[in-house]
């Protein structure tokens, strides 16, 4: 039997799937296109899995190739015209039985951060949801870490005040 050399873009993307799902779910609020951005992703780390530089930490690496691939997909669609982000509400599915209250605090927070602008959303989503640090987040957006954290922080307090105007008393609380 022939040994098979150890290729760690071939053995670890399929691990990477939830979480690439995930963040084009974030940048896209659509299912299917999260879907396609994720199989897009792994196809394209798969064809230049030569780029990847052994020792690196492989769970950033296809992240940047989804953001590119999104870029890339938003300037297309500019010139097609016609399509651009679902709303919160047609995006909220949830499967199985759940607490009517998650829900709502769900479709609350998910239409809050539908909100922010996609540069806010995104940074957001890298570093508070797939716990980035803003090195990190920098790399994968291609921007300066002072972007990363001036996005952050317009982020949180635009969210303070969304909720601020909500009449939330605890956000009042919390700021």
């Amino acid at each position: 039997m022939a040994s098979r050399r150890s290729d760690p873009v071939t053995d670890g993307i399929a691990a990477e799937l939830p979480r690439l799902w995930r963040y084009g779910l974030v940048l896209s609020g659509n299912r299917d296109t999260a879907e396609e951005l994720a199989q897009a992703t792994c196809l394209r780390a798969l064809e230049r899995r030569h780029q990847f530089i052994a020792g690196t930490r492989l769970d950033r690496w296809p992240l940047a190739i989804l953001h590119s691939i999104w870029l890339n997909d938003i300037r297309a669609r500019k010139v097609r015209q016609g399509q651009g982000l679902v709303d919160a509400d047609a995006v909220l599915v949830f499967d199985g039985l759940r607490a009517v209250e998650a829900n709502i605090m769900a479709g609350q927070v998910l239409r809050e951060v539908q909100e922010l602008p996609e540069a806010q959303r995104e940074t957001l989503y890298l570093v508070y949801v797939e716990g980035m640090t803003y090195r990190e987040a920098a790399d994968v957006l291609t921007v300066p870490i002072g972007t990363v954290m001036s996005r952050l922080a317009a982020a949180r307090a635009r969210l303070a005040d969304m909720n601020e105007a909500s009449g939330d008393p605890k956000a009042s609380l919390e700021r």
